[in-house]
């Protein structure tokens, strides 16, 4: 009897990993090769010369046979990307500060201040992010120009907040929530101001909603391509996704090496933006303000 129910027990436990098996890991492990299939072909292309990437029929076209530096040499020291790699820096983390200084502002107010209509302000910020950039480019073009700002990148700097203030703006506004308004009463009670309670108590208890405010912010202004392919036509003013694409293609003739080597460096400072805060931003959701 007891040798009868320990094989019950085994195979109930065996039938139990089987189970888990099949549910969680096989998915979770499609799901990672799948995301990270795209980058790892990035990386060996990078790397591969000319030859690899032409003749498939004597070389494995998911493994490098013969590792060059090649397409880097001629990405960083016979093309403009250097700059352009700096120019991308300065307009992400201009649009993004300007982005998280508004939408605080505007977040605050909102949700503390509680004004008439507070409700309805809320919902418009909200729907100005769902409207798509490619209808706002055009009438966006024509005001750059008047200002004198066309083939700045002050105009992306300028620009990107339209469409990142609004999402940014209303992703504070629930964190704001999250924070006892118990904690300003007692502010306002010792004399102090607005400013001082939004620098001093607020801004302080919401630093994981700054964090993710910050990281869409920047990633969204890395990435963004077509407002930097209307508003900037010199070659030596491009933002890298822009730049990657259109100097590395000349008529029907791919840079594939270079391309992908570009890509590459394009994608590591957003990955190292990444990994600089996510362990603070996931340590600091793990604490709560309590009332």
């Amino acid at each position: 009897m007891s040798d009868t129910a320990a094989g019950g027990g085994e195979l109930l436990s065996w039938d139990s990993r089987t189970r888990r098996v099949l549910t969680v890991y096989v998915p979770l492990a499609l799901f990672v090769i799948i995301l990270l299939f795209p980058f790892y072909w990035m990386a060996i292309t990078a790397f591969k010369p000319d030859s690899e990437m032409e003749d498939y029929t004597h070389f494995n076209p998911f493994w490098i046979h013969s590792p060059t530096l090649h397409n880097f040499d001629v990405l960083l020291f016979h093309t403009q990307f250097p700059r352009w790699m700096l120019i991308t820096v300065t307009v992400a983390i201009g649009s993004t500060i300007l982005s998280i200084v508004c939408s605080v502002l505007a977040a605050y107010a909102i949700e503390r201040l509680r004004f008439r209509g507070s409700t309805h302000v809320a919902l418009a910020i909200y729907l100005a992010y769902l409207v798509p950039p490619t209808i706002l480019f055009i009438p966006l073009a024509t005001m750059i120009v008047q200002f004198g700002l066309y083939n700045s990148p002050l105009s992306l700097i300028l620009t990107y907040p339209t469409f990142l203030i609004p999402f940014c703006t209303w992703l504070l506004i629930g964190y704001f929530k999250s924070i006892p308004y118990e904690l300003e009463e007692c502010a306002l009670i010792d004399g102090a101001s607005r400013m001082q309670i939004l620098r001093r108590i607020v801004l302080p208890l919401a630093v994981p909603g700054l964090i993710s405010a910050g990281i869409f912010a920047f990633t969204l202004s890395w990435n963004e391509f077509i407002y930097a392919l209307a508003f900037i036509q010199s070659t030596g003013n491009k933002t890298v996704p822009v730049a990657v694409l259109t100097e590395l293609v000349t008529g029907d003739v791919y840079q594939w090496g270079s391309l992908m080597a570009g890509a590459l460096l394009g994608s590591v400072p957003v990955a190292l933006f990444y990994s600089l805060f996510a362990e603070y931003y996931v340590s600091s959701l793990t604490g709560a303000v309590k009332e």
